[in-house]
């Protein structure tokens, strides 16, 4: 498939060759393949693979390869795939796809196959093999192309195989019968035959055991069994192997059978190979090897494999070339195969595989046909049938046409535009069969078609046509036909070329002087169709013509770009975009400084509003000065200029680099750099240094940078750069930086730095270690610093300089083989590379000649000291050196605390120190637990740890780093809120309850004393800083600190507090009177530190003094103003006036205190009130008060009247003196009206007179009420009404002036509104109304006589609306998300709106100090700026929903600090804005809480909580960290903690929590603005632990031997209770033994219990322990058994009297101690040492006799009995014992003799025919007897140990006794017959065991069902007394608990249990020679029990019962009623109810 065979050099495919038959015009040929490829092929890597598709058929032929069925390349002309240089990887199945208009064909694959060879994988180096067993070494693999081959070595010897040694088809050594020479280092060396490529293994050293060991014969086993095996037909042979093993292995025979008949031919190599030559299907079968030992009678072993024989496929049916078939008909296309194994038949439709299973037309035969049914004539095309199978593939092919259709085009080409130059496609898709032929023409020219092919027209596969390039001349009609058999179909369309858009009018390069206009031209030529887009780019950058004036663009292209400075220069390119093409052109402008004297011309700005005295000039040049002249024109021209104003701009950032920039290395670590400084023009502002940047390449984000200061002296600057990397490149840069930042970087230069001398080389190793010589590998230096130059290498006798030999090897050698050797000889060697500047670090190490080295063994004997903070010293032994000298120490650790401990982590590693006993391990961490391991590394690797070392933890340290994050935001206008970072709990270097926080804040500017501020809390991470000044900025920085010291500072952050109003007025407030209405104001500067903000004007606040109403204001806007002219003041009026400043906060305090100043006088008004109280007919008399406004001193009054019919020159005057108030005029006419006029004068002159009409006549009355007030609806306004009246009469006396009152509706009271309207009006005004209010009026006169009634109301008015006056009132801003707010507010007061509410109105405005500050420059320039100039503008939302209370402001840019203010607004206008709020955006609390949280137990102590994060758009920035709320479900307030995770991570342990316990869990993220919602709680329930120690141990009822034990529940169970184990000892030993008991209580319940088996005056040490699963710490206490101290002493023997079946005991009283007696108590035993238990208490203590029925005693047992009195002090020392007394009652009828007689009869009658039946079956049961008998005797050995179980709930008492147990009793008889206890659940909850207190710890476990204790002696009677040996099935024997279960206060029932009887999960005593506890729990286990009382259940309650019964009789004898009462229950056997 590759060239060979295929180099004639033809063109397969393309058009050049002739097809073998000429094809008609409409006819084409389906491809074909001319010659297959081979199946397979190898080659050698690096060689070139050219693969071929050696194809034919109609042109256009197409061709895709594919590799292992993955796509190669896209379908294409190339018929070739080449791989010009082959490696392992290219190895697989090639294969092509040629297709054309016909169809797609599959070619045969070929295997291409690359010869290679890796290196040989790490495998055991270490084998042992008993003697005379096979050993079996593997050779290790090797990755390999063909397999290599392999040859065996030992010891550098060659291996071949023998009758011992046999070498297996894997290359498997086997040594078969090993002895002990076949020990050694076998190794292997393989060969690549095809690349001649040889690798040697390592050795595998095989050790032979056992050797000395006797050489008994060895069975034949069969090391290698055959393996079942496949081959195809045809190979030349096959071989099948087995290789056994055998001692002797001279006797071992190999027989081979074919199914099972011996085989004599083919075998070889020992009979351990089978070949069979030229394998045919006859030789498959099943081929055994059989292994026989002869002369021997040990049994052949044999083992089989199948040999399986394939035939590759052969095609036994194919289908012809060409199938034709019709249109929805059936066709089977034939296809069949033969093989072995049968092959699988695969069919392909145009290359692609047809799957059958979702195809339902197509079916495959059972033959392996295709049926194809309902043929459609999509399925015309190449059809392939593969055969496969395991042995190869074979394939055949065929043209299927499905006829009868005329050719249809489904796809035509549409018409279509493209530009010239550019490629286009016109489409023309077809279907029909046979499939039509595609032609193209334009016009009567044909473009294109199967066999014609104009240049740019080509005929694509699909039948579209591709036209590339389009030329201008193309355009017009292009025509496709579609031609077959059946007909032709037709489709056009026109194609349209449109003249590509071309610039042809480029912009120039050009230079203009700064400041002047630049003019970049770009003129375009285009098709008149196309509409164009310019956009010009300046550097690259988009330039935006909207962002000022000074840069435009026109609509010709044209660039202007006015008022020109250096930021301009640069390239500027212009791009034209059109959908007729895009182009586009640059060029360059520069800016120059113009030349001196030449000056550029001024520039003018128009003002057209008069009253304007201020402008912003914008769009400036960068740091240039300015002159400024401000001139006034009008209609008649231009004023004269003001002086000239110079004011510079702000700085820029350079835009040029630094020029001329050299670079060049002056070491290996540093480069030199000149530059010369950037033109001055360019550098935009003051120069504040330059940047000297490196970086290599590709790593430019960690680059170097070094800063160099400025140097103004000389022209070329200078600066380094050191600590680079050696011999490295580097990109190297200079850039200049002014205050606002960074000019552009010079252009990169490429720089190396210098060569120095090598680092060591790497892996130092040896191989190959002979007696003489050995080689010596290494590998190049990481560190080269240069170009190698080659290698030295030196060896010399250890500690023997004399005997040094140095060899220098080139760069390229990295082994060596060193000879001369002297055997067994220690040789130190050493190895360094070397460069030009000399020899580099020198790597060495031991090495023994002849002894290869070894691994070295661990270090040992790891001792700590010098603890420090951050370091500790190791001390260490060395372990084994591994024949080498040690080349490096290794110390591992473990960090963290016992049980929570981390992975081993390498920590520390010492080199070169080989002699190194002790090292110091540095770089840990403060305060933490480590434990430590070393290795040691030699030569051959690293050796296997050492033991761990001690826990340690480091000493404390003060933190290393400071709080991260840490962010400053204002609070308010005297707070900042400063946030940081917690340190994570493993930065805290100390103890955690120390860590804490400080906080040092100091204003930015210096002045005053920094602060400091102290936080205790270490998951603190936010604090306020109050007390600080306003609008003041302050540097803040946090450190954290422990009980050692504290960390580093952080970072200064800085923030300025709010804006607040000035806290003081402006200074030197004067006032100056300018006329009598105006006077001028000034003041001075606020002092700054009360500025509080940004001043935006002032205010001056007048009024009069010592009047009570509001002040006046008079804005000053402008934060430069400092006068103002206030007008429109009262005339001759003293006023107070006082200055404050305003902010954008509102307004500040007033200046103190106010100034005063009057205005000047004026001449005065009309005096007022003018009456007249006397009228005659001849003579009247008036009367006035003086001017409302005098406005000066009132020097005289000026009376005139005449007749108000005459002219004015006839009046009278008569001039008053100033305190004149009345005036008597006489003489004047009767009936007459006269007109009077009153003047006053000041000395500016006569005022305004004040005239009033009079008529003489006495018939004065008072006057008629005006008419019914009215108001026309358009004199109606929001707070005033224009009213008109009709005058009434005035009574013949003139009015005076009249009253209005008004009312509100509608339920106002009248109230007066003006008093003194003018008399000689119709119509006034009513102001002062409240708007959108319904009012009514009403009027009356009033005349010199008195007052006229009140008009008729005027109709209801109601005023129109008005702007509110008031503002919402804003309850809170907050951050919502990163670019939202949401504010909260409360609307104004109804009555305050004036109307109808429309909606409200949101201002908003970005806040940059920055500007704020720059405003501040600019205003003091100009003193006029206003207040809106000074600020920025708001934006403006309307919110039209009134009944609105919050709403979400979003679209905020992020990191920005905002100003909101809102207003109300009604249909009139907008009401004041509110006071301004502060808000930073850009920081929000989550907004979701988070997700999918689950918790699960981990341990007692541990639950871990998973969860995801909230959703990416609630997070609100980064996340950083969450809080764990947790609790415990049943007490939430108790036991709510949190746990603060200060990092994004999805999970957490939450420790120490108490085991069993439900917890809620709940989390919450928080990022750097506060804490999001916490999730929903998830329930987790830790695992169940040991729980605590029970409570409190009490103890009752002591006595010399038995205590009453009780105890409280554990008060933290951990888990649900199973029981407790109790366990007592004595302190000290009693005669000699300490004895130890356990007992194991099931169940939670009983909390107490009885032991009765304690010494007299002996201390116990009693410990208690509860088990859940695991048993809890235990609680222990003493108690010494009595008497006690003041006890009383024994009373007097007792002594027994019997009468029937009652008893009487009677006693004497002794000692009472030191305390009378309070009762007496009596106790019994069975007389055969049973223990002692009381039978009756509280008897009084007044009797000595008390009597009692045997009922209650268990009859037939014999009882001892004691008594034993009681007092405060406790229980006395008991009586000495009675005599035995029987229990026995007399006899009843069954047993007397005569009774037992006949009993006895029928008990024989019954035996004999029980032995009857026995001797028929007898023999059957002989073997189980036997059985039984054993195990019986074995159980009926009664140990000295005893073992109690009680069940749950039922325990109440235990008896225990110290002595060995009496085996011969009578308890649990009644006559000699056993008795029943009443049915009972089985106890099985109580474990017992005692044992030498030498065994006690703890070796019994909780599940432990017996116990033993270890007598010093055994009685030889145990066990072998005939009445235990009872039936073993009995299953209800009376169970000791039935003894105690009646009533927990008395333990009196006793009973000896029968050995020998069975119960189901019942206590047993076990004995166990081991002195071990026996755990197998016995379901019928021998029980013994000592004596014991039994009760009835009655009471469970442990608490003492006095009995209420008195004595019934007198004297001393006590008989209790109920004792022998007749009537009363018989008790069960045992004791009963005792009182």
């Amino acid at each position: 498939m590759g060239l060979a065979g295929y180099g004639d050099g033809r063109l397969w495919g393309r058009a050049c060759f002739s097809p073998p038959f000429p094809p008609l015009s409409a006819d084409d040929v389906s491809p074909y393949f001319k010659t297959e490829p081979v199946r397979s092929q190898v080659h050698l890597e690096g060689n070139r693979l050219v693969l071929t598709c050696m194809a034919e058929g109609s042109w256009p032929l197409e061709f895709k390869w594919l590799h292992n069925s993955r796509e190669l390349t896209k379908f294409s002309l190339e018929y070739r795939y080449m791989i010009t240089s082959l490696d392992r990887t290219h190895a697989g199945f090639y294969r092509c796809i040629v297709r054309n208009r016909m169809g797609a064909l599959l070619q045969r694959q070929t295997e291409v196959q690359v010869a290679y060879m890796g290196s040989f994988e790490d495998s055991e180096t270490q084998q042992s093999v008993s003697h005379g067993e096979a050993a079996v070494i593997r050779a290790p693999r090797i990755a390999s192309f063909p397999q290599p081959q392999v040859t065996w070595f030992r010891d550098g010897r060659k291996i071949s195989p023998s009758s011992r040694i046999a070498i297996t088809l894997e290359n498997t050594l086997v040594i078969l019968s090993t002895v002990a020479p076949d020990a050694g280092r076998y190794y292997v060396q393989a060969v690549n035959d095809k690349n001649g490529d040889n690798k040697t293994s390592q050795p595998i050293t095989l050790t032979v055991a056992n050797v000395g060991g006797p050489a008994d014969p060895i069975a034949p086993t069969i090391i290698v069994p055959p393996r079942n095996t496949s081959v195809v037909a045809g190979t030349s042979e096959v071989t099948m192997e087995c290789v056994a093993n055998a001692r002797p292995l001279i006797k071992l025979h190999i027989i081979w059978k074919k199914d099972g008949v011996p085989l004599s031919s083919g075998i070889s190599d020992y009979s351990r190979r089978l070949t069979v030559l030229n394998p045919t299907l006859s030789d498959s079968g099943y081929y055994e090897c059989e292994a026989v030992l002869r002369s021997s009678s040990v049994p052949a072993v044999a083992e089989g494999a199948y040999l399986s024989v394939l035939e590759p496929p052969q095609f036994v049916r194919e289908p012809e070339r060409h199938i034709t078939a019709e249109m929805e008909k059936v066709v089977a296309i034939p296809c069949q195969a033969k093989g072995v194994p049968p092959p699988e038949m695969a069919w392909y439709k145009d290359a692609a595989l047809i799957r059958l299973e979702k195809l339902s037309r197509f079916q495959l035969l059972a033959d392996g046909s295709l049926q194809i049914s309902g043929l459609v004539p999509d399925d015309t095309g190449m059809f392939q049938c593969f055969a496969r199978n395991a042995a190869g593939e074979v394939q055949t092919t065929t043209y299927l046409a499905v006829t009868s259709i005329a050719p249809n085009i489904t796809r035509g080409p549409q018409d279509s535009t493209v530009i010239d130059g550019m490629s286009v496609i016109l489409n023309c898709e077809t279907s029909g069969a046979p499939r039509p032929a595609i032609t193209w023409q334009k016009g009567e020219r044909i473009l294109a078609s199967g066999s014609v092919q104009l240049p740019r027209f080509t005929l694509l596969e699909s039948g579209s046509l591709l036209v590339s390039p389009a030329h201008l001349a193309d355009a017009g009609t292009y025509a496709c036909l579609a031609t077959n058999s059946r007909g032709v179909d037709e489709a056009s369309a026109d194609l349209v070329v449109w003249a590509r858009t071309r610039i042809t009018d480029p912009p120039q390069d050009q230079s203009v002087i700064k400041g002047t206009k630049a003019v970049m031209s770009c003129g375009v030529t285009h098709d008149p169709s196309v509409d164009i887009r310019y956009v010009w780019e300046k550097d690259g950058a988009p330039l935006s013509p909207e962002s000022g004036p000074r840069v435009r663009l026109d609509e010709m292209g044209t660039l202007h770009i006015s008022q020109t400075w250096s930021g301009d220069i640069g390239t500027y390119t212009c791009k034209v975009v059109s959908a007729g093409g895009n182009d586009s052109r640059s060029a360059h402008l520069r800016v120059r400084y113009c030349l001196a004297g030449l000056p550029v011309g001024y520039q003018f700005k128009n003002i057209t509003n008069a009253d304007v005295n201020n402008l912003l000039l914008e769009d400036l040049i960068i740091w240039t000065n300015y002159e400024i002249e401000v001139a006034a024109y009008n209609s008649a021209g231009l004023g004269v200029y003001s002086m000239k104003v110079t004011e510079w701009t702000l700085q820029g950032v350079p835009t040029v680099p630094p020029g001329n920039v050299q670079t060049e290395a002056t070491n290996s670590t540093t480069i030199r750099f000149t530059w010369n400084p950037p033109s001055p023009q360019f550098i935009n502002g003051i120069n504040q240094g330059y940047k000297l940047i490196a970086w290599e390449p590709d790593h430019e984000e960690e680059a170097t940078v070094v800063t160099v200061r400025p140097n103004f002296q000389d022209s070329v600057h200078v600066g380094y750069v050191a600590g680079l990397r050696k011999f490295t490149e580097y990109f190297t840069s200079v850039l200049c930086f002014t205050t606002p930042g960074d000019g552009p970087r010079s252009p990169p230069q490429l720089v190396r730095t210098h060569e120095d001398v090598p680092g060591p080389v790497g892996h130092l190793s040896f191989s190959d270690i002979l007696d003489t010589s050995l080689k010596v590998s290494w590998q190049e230096p990481l560190e080269k610093n240069g170009i190698l130059t080659g290698y030295r290498i030196s060896w010399e006798e250890y500690n023997r300089t004399n005997t040094r030999v140095t060899h220098y090897l080139p760069n390229v050698t990295l082994e060596y083989r060193v000879t001369g050797l002297t055997a067994l000889t220690t040789y130190t060697i050493e190895v360094a590379a070397m460069t030009s500047k000399g020899q580099g670090q020198v790597s060495s190490s031991t090495i023994s000649s002849g002894v290869p080295p070894e691994l070295p063994g661990a270090p040992t004997n790891l001792g700590i000291s010098n603890i420090g903070p951050r370091s500790v010293t190791l001390q260490f032994r060395p372990g084994y050196d591994g024949k080498t000298s040690i080349s490096r120490w290794q110390v591992e650790a473990q960090v963290g605390q016992s049980g929570e401990a981390e992975e081993w982590g390498l920590v520390h590693q010492l080199a070169n120190e080989p002699d190194a006993r002790s090292m110091e391990v540095p770089n840990l961490k403060p305060y933490t637990y480590y434990s430590f391991r070393m290795r040691q590394v030699n030569i051959v690797g690293t050796s296997p740890p050492s033991l761990p070392s001690r826990r340690i933890q480091t000493l404390q340290a003060p933190p290393d780093t400071a709080p991260a994050n840490v962010t400053l935001r204002t609070a308010s206008e005297t707070s900042l809120w400063l946030r940081w970072m917690p340190l994570l709990e493993q930065e805290y270097n100390g103890n955690p309850d120390a860590v804490g926080y400080k906080i040092r804040y100091a204003r930015s500017d210096g002045r005053g004393q920094p602060a400091m501020h102290v936080i205790h809390d270490r998951v603190e991470r936010e604090y306020t800083i109050e007390d600080l000044e306003e609008w003041t900025e302050y540097r803040v920085q946090v450190q954290a600190f422990n009980a050692i010291g504290s960390g580093p500072w952080s970072r200064s952050v800085v923030g300025r507090t709010r804006e607040s109003v000035p806290s003081s007025g402006p200074s030197n407030v004067s006032a100056l009177a300018t006329s009598s209405s105006s006077m001028l104001v000034r003041w001075s500067d606020i002092p700054e530190a009360d500025c509080n903000g940004l001043i935006l004007g002032y205010k001056v606040m007048y009024k009069e003094k010592d009047l009570d109403t509001r002040a006046q204001f008079w804005l000053a806007e402008g934060n430069a103003s400092r006068s103002a002219q206030l007008t429109g003041l009262g005339k001759y009026t003293l006023y107070e006036i006082r200055v404050l400043a305003f902010t954008r906060i509102g307004d500040g305090v007033p200046s103190q205190p106010p100034v005063l100043e009057q205005t000047l006088d004026d001449v005065p008004g009309p005096p007022v009130g003018i009456l007249f109280p006397e009228v005659r007919t001849t003579l009247v008399r008036l009367i006035w008060q003086p001017p409302a406004a005098p406005n000066g001193i009132i020097l005289a009054y000026q009376v005139t009247h005449r007749l108000n019919t005459t002219a004015v020159n006839s009046a009278t005057v008569e001039v008053l003196e100033p305190s004149a108030r009345q005036y008597t005029a006489t003489g004047l006419q009767p009936e007459a009206t006269y007109l009077f006029r009153i003047a006053a004068q000041t000395r500016k002159g006569w005022g305004e007179a004040a005239e009033a009409l009079v008529v003489t006549t006495e018939k004065r009355d008072r006057p008629q009420p005006p008419g019914k007030p009215l108001a026309q609806q358009e004199e109606v306004r929001a707070r005033s009404v224009m009213l008109s009246w009709e005058p009434g009469s005035d009574g013949l006396s003139p009015v005076r002036y009249y009253t209005v009152q008004s009312r509100e509706l509608p339920d106002g009271e009248w109230a007066l509104h003006s008093a003194s309207v003018s008399h000689n009006v119709t119509a006034f005004v009513v102001d002062r109304l409240k708007p959108f209010t319904s009012y009514k009026f009403r009027v009356k006169a009033t005349n010199d006589i008195g007052d006229s009634e009140y008009s008729e109301e005027s109709e209801s008015l109601t005023t129109l609306q008005a702007a509110p006056e008031e503002a919402p009132t804003i309850l809170s801003v907050t951050p919502h998300t990163t670019t939202s707010v949401l504010i909260r507010w409360q609307p104004p007061a109804e009555d305050k709106i004036n109307g109808i509410l429309l909606g409200f109105r949101l201002r908003y405005r970005e806040l940059v100090y920055d500007s704020l500050r720059g405003f501040t420059l600019r205003g003091i320039g100009n003193p006029g700026a206003t207040w809106a100039e000074l600020t920025p503008v708001y934006a403006v939302h309307n919110l039209s929903e009134v009944s609105l209370t919050q709403y979400e402001l979003d679209n905020l840019s992020k990191h920005r600090r905002y100003e909101i203010r809102m207003s109300v607004y009604n249909a009139v206008g907008e009401g004041p804005p509110s006071p301004p709020q502060e808000v930073f955006v850009g920081e929000a609390v989550p907004t979701g809480a988070p997700q999918n949280v689950a918790v699960q137990a981990a341990t007692a102590t541990q639950l871990d909580v998973t969860w995801e994060p909230p959703p990416a758009e609630s997070q609100n920035g980064d996340i950083q960290g969450y809080k764990i709320h947790f609790w415990e479900a049943q007490s939430q307030n108790e036991s709510a903690r949190v746990k603060t995770l200060f990092l994004p991570e999805n999970g957490v342990k939450l420790k120490n929590l108490t085991g069993y316990t439900s917890y809620w869990v709940s989390v919450a993220a928080f990022n750097a603005a506060g804490d999001g919602p916490r999730s929903p709680p998830v329930k987790g329930r830790t695992q169940q632990a040991a729980p605590s120690a029970p409570g409190s141990i009490r103890f009752s009822e002591l006595t010399t031997t038995s205590v009453n034990v009780s105890w409280e529940p554990p008060p933290l169970p951990n888990g649900v209770l199973e029981g407790y184990r109790l366990g007592y000892e004595p302190c000290m030993p009693v005669d000699g033994v300490s004895k130890i008991v356990t007992v194991d209580v099931k169940g939670n319940s009983p909390l107490w219990m009885k032991v009765k088996d304690l010494a007299e005056g002996v201390t116990y040490r009693f410990r208690i322990r509860a088990k859940t699963f695991a048993y809890g710490p235990d609680v222990e206490a003493n108690i010494t058994t009595g008497p006690g101290e003041g006890a009383p002493g024994p009373p007097g023997e007792p002594f027994i009297s019997r009468y029937g079946s009652a008893i009487t005991i009677h006693w004497s009283s002794g000692d009472p101690g030191q305390g009378p007696i309070t009762r007496y108590v009596i106790e019994a035993r069975p007389s055969d040492e049973g223990l002692w238990d009381i039978l009756i208490k509280d008897i009084p203590k007044e009797v000595t006799s008390y009597t009692f029925s045997t009922d209650i005693l268990k009859q037939g047992v014999s009882y001892d009995f004691r008594v034993i009195a009681v007092n405060d002090y406790g229980y006395g020392t008991p009586s000495t014992p009675s005599p035995s007394v029987s229990a026995q009652k007399a006899n009843p009828f069954y047993e007397e003799w005569w009774f037992l007689v006949v009993i006895a009869l029928v008990g024989l009658i019954f035996i004999l025919l029980l032995v009857f039946v026995l001797i028929i079956r007898g023999q059957s049961k002989k073997y189980a007897k036997k059985s039984d008998s054993g195990n019986g005797s074995k159980a009926t050995a009664l140990s000295h140990g005893e073992m109690v179980s009680l069940d749950e709930g039922s325990f109440p008492a235990l008896e225990l006794n110290n002595r060995r147990l009496s085996v011969k009793n009578s308890f649990c008889r009644k006559n000699g017959i056993y008795t029943r206890s009443p049915p009972r659940p089985s106890p099985g909850s109580l474990h017992y065991s005692d044992e030498d207190v030498t065994k006690y710890n703890d070796l019994i476990p909780a599940e432990s069902s017996s116990l033993t204790e270890k007598p010093s002696e055994v009685s030889d009677s145990q066990g072998s007394d005939s009445e235990y040996e009872v039936d073993p099935g009995h299953q209800k024997a009376h169970s000791f608990v039935n003894h105690y279960i009646s009533d927990p206060t008395y333990y009196n029932s006793w009973r000896r249990q029968q050995k020998g009887i069975s119960r189901a999960q019942a206590y047993s005593y076990t004995e166990s020679d081991s002195g071990e506890p026996d755990h197998a729990p016995l379901s019928n286990s021998t029980s013994t029990q000592q004596g014991s009382l039994f009760r009835p259940k009655a009471s469970r309650t442990p608490t003492p019962q006095t009995p209420g019964n008195p004595p019934s009789q007198p004297g001393t004898l006590y008989r209790p009623p109920s004792s022998l009462a007749p009537g009363s229950r018989a008790p069960i056997a045992g004791f009963s109810s005792f009182v």
